[in-house]
């Protein structure tokens, strides 16, 4: 059987979810909630932590409880990458009208606020061995933030790899003034003469660490999905490598597989 604050949380869970209460509604206070309930302020406290938990409501720190927003949703599909492809060799007056995080979140350019800084690194050895490279070779290491602009949370944290002396064939390509990079990543080794042959992606799943929960504005209990996404060009060389670290309240991953027939 439930017992109190639970069943006080279900009644404002049927709310939320009935519309009554909608999205970016402030609740009624602690006290007042507890006089419509004729429980006490510590049983209410437990009811509205358990729809934290939930996700459903969020505080705002000397302000009140509010039903948390919905947030842009992420639908990331295996077909991004042969979309990215067919776009890195188009004029760039037509590259910079949209890019990646436009096409997997329906969102337009003037709608995001995009971040980027570079800096140069030695690799360790779990990356210099995805490379194939020795321990110690100099990378670019990219770090890269987007989020919507009525948001404040990013769509995902991003970390890539380049080597830096095949980055060096085109110097811009270490200047990180010059993003967003019209065409994206496809592009830019386009232009040191690299076609990509194929990307594997290798997801797994965990709790965020206490700043990826900050970072990403994560209900508690929200799981992070790890996604390192491995470039190969055409001789069969790893040429990028990215971690992709997503937020699993927002995010959708969607893979299809065409079959041969018999």
């Amino acid at each position: 059987m439930a017992v109190a604050y639970e069943r006080i949380a279900d009644d404002l869970r049927q709310s939320i979810r009935a519309g009554e209460l909608k999205r970016g509604d402030r609740l009624p206070s602690e006290t007042k909630l507890a006089e419509k309930y004729g429980r006490s302020v510590p049983t209410i406290r437990d009811a509205l932590r358990l729809l934290r938990d939930e996700g459903l409501i969020e505080k705002q720190h000397g302000v009140g409880n509010f039903v948390r927003r919905s947030r842009t949703a992420v639908h990331r599909t295996n077909t991004r990458h042969q979309w990215e492809k067919k776009r890195a060799r188009e004029p760039q007056v037509l590259r910079q009208k949209t890019g990646a995080t436009e096409h997997d979140t329906g969102l337009e350019l003037d709608d995001l606020v995009f971040y980027a800084a570079y800096r140069e690194i030695k690799a360790g050895k779990e990356v210099a061995d995805a490379f194939g490279v020795p321990p110690g070779t100099a990378l670019v290491e990219r770090t890269y933030r987007t989020r919507y602009r009525v948001e404040s949370a990013p769509f995902n944290l991003v970390t890539s790899y380049l080597i830096r002396d095949l980055a060096a064939k085109n110097p811009d390509l270490l200047d990180e003034t010059k993003e967003p990079w019209p065409g994206g990543t496809q592009n830019q080794l386009l232009t040191v003469g690299i076609e990509l042959d194929r990307i594997e992606e290798h997801v797994t799943a965990r709790p965020p660490t206490p700043e990826e929960a900050e970072e990403l504005e994560l209900p508690p209990g929200t799981a992070v999905l790890l996604l390192r996404k491995i470039s190969y060009d055409t001789d069969d060389r790893v040429v990028e490598i990215s971690d992709v670290t997503l937020p699993g309240d927002r995010t959708e991953m969607h893979f299809t597989t065409p079959l041969e027939r018999w």
